[in-house]
């Protein structure tokens, strides 16, 4: 395939309701959309850099910046067969994991609809449905989470995943294990504590938690090693993971028992799938973050999270959890069961809306081979 046109937006996409994590406050939802020309086939992806560089180094910023000055430079006019090769062709850009993922996803929808095949076929799926679980940020006050827990439990998804931060934590748990025996319970701590606060997290073995996810430090692995060691409770590694290296080390130090796998964080689908292929051969449980994407991304996590070895409910919630409108159709919702049905059509299976990109775009910026 001749890559002969890319384009970058640069989306700003207003959230249905503040999320809070121990991180800060969300009010809307800023990414690259990525489009790619060649061969008469468009593919789209997304950077799940954000505004702010508070869950990454990574901002839309400097995403943008390596996209248009050395990844994109690298691939444009070249007649790729693969995404392999476009990948080889960037390999010496060091980091940059988010900006990669989003040029990479576009190539990846390029290729499988080039070939008339989902994206998910293309990634090895075998499921033709995904289970979801749903991310509540930090509330208010135990009664206003119990009504939202309420609320989605209603709607079906399978499993709840709750921020918490110091201060805002046990009592949270102890709640929502009270009022709804047997839920399928996690947390995410996004970094927010030490070692210092072995106790806390002692206490919350108690509590039956399917997961704690990413309590310590986001780039330590070592320190998660000892704390793991502590803990009846699997802890789950997020921010720590960005390559397979990093997944080996983690797994050969008992630093977690079950892996996030986010292709942004990673560099895109082609690391992911190795992550995942690793983790099954290690009988390490993945599952799929979010990273409030909007449903080009959301398209491509599902297909993602098609993969056999994502046994554990992700976070990948209905376009409505998040947005009033999103810019893909049909929209992404939840089965009464709590799955989500993966996109079967060729590509990520869903159109883009665009009027509704236009009406998110910030800016906009489109470099073409010279004829």
């Amino acid at each position: 395939m001749k890559i002969e046109s890319i384009e970058l937006r640069h989306i700003k996409m207003e959230l249905v309701s503040p999320f809070v994590t121990s991180m800060g406050t969300e009010y809307d939802e800023e990414h690259i959309i990525v489009r790619v020309e060649g061969d008469g086939v468009t593919g789209w992806g997304e950077s799940v850099a954000e505004g702010t560089p508070f869950y990454s180094y990574e901002t839309v910023q400097t995403a943008w910046h390596i996209l248009k000055d050395f990844l994109i430079p690298a691939i444009l006019g070249k007649d790729l067969k693969d995404v392999a090769e476009s990948n080889a062709l960037n390999a010496k850009v060091r980091g940059h994991m988010m900006a990669k993922a989003g040029l990479e996803a576009a190539l990846w929808d390029a290729f499988a609809k080039s070939q008339n095949i989902s994206l998910s076929k293309m990634l090895g799926g075998t499921r033709e449905k995904v289970d979801v679980g749903v991310s509540i940020g930090i509330q208010s006050s135990v009664p206003e989470l119990i009504h939202k827990v309420e609320g989605y439990l209603a709607e079906g998804y399978k499993r709840i995943k709750i921020k918490i931060s110091p201060g805002l934590d046990i009592q949270f748990v102890e709640a929502l294990t009270k009022e709804f025996p047997g839920l399928l319970l996690q947390v995410d701590a996004n970094s927010a504590y030490t070692l210092d606060d072995i106790g806390l997290f002692r206490k919350m073995d108690d509590y039956g938690l399917s997961l704690i996810e990413q309590p310590l430090g986001y780039e330590d692995i070592f320190d998660h090693s000892k704390l793991q060691r502590e803990l009846k409770t699997p802890i789950c590694l997020d921010e720590s993971i960005h390559s397979l290296d990093d997944t080996r080390a983690a797994i050969e130090l008992e630093s977690c028992r079950i892996i996030n796998i986010k292709p942004g964080r990673v560099g895109g689908f082609t690391e992911s799938k190795l992550i995942h292929d690793y983790c099954a051969s290690m009988k390490i449980p993945v599952w799929h973050g979010g990273m409030l994407e909007s449903g080009i991304g959301r398209a491509g996590n599902v297909a993602l999270a098609s993969l056999h070895n994502f046994t554990l409910p992700g976070d990948i919630s209905a376009s409505k959890r998040y947005y009033k409108e999103d810019i893909v159709e049909p929209e992404f919702v939840v089965n009464p069961d709590g799955t989500m049905d993966v996109p079967v059509k060729p590509g990520i299976g869903v159109e883009v809306n665009m009027r509704m990109l236009d009406k998110v775009t910030v800016r906009k910026e489109i470099f073409k081979i010279n004829k």
